[in-house]
């Protein structure tokens, strides 16, 4: 796969206790199964997903990791008004 031309995703998951998790990926659906089998990443190694909240479309890994920096460092208040919107 040319991960240079797909299109990339940043996502946000809600975790069993709660807590929300943002990540990029180019496959949604993958790495949410990557994420539930705990094989996706540290944190939800510890905190079991739940469900799918929220996906946003970047055109480039570029522009997907400063979104996904920039959703990191809202507050909860506002990453959740994010995702009803």
């Amino acid at each position: 796969m040319d991960y240079y031309k797909s299109m990339w995703y940043i996502y946000i998951l809600k975790c069993k206790d709660g807590s929300l998790y943002t990540g990029i990926t180019t496959d949604v659906s993958r790495r949410f199964n990557e994420h539930k089998n705990k094989t996706g990443g540290h944190y939800t190694r510890s905190h079991p997903v739940q469900s799918i909240l929220y996906i946003e479309k970047a055109k480039t890994q570029s522009k997907a990791l400063k979104r996904e920096y920039e959703i990191k460092n809202l507050k909860r208040e506002e990453k959740i008004k994010l995702i009803k919107n």
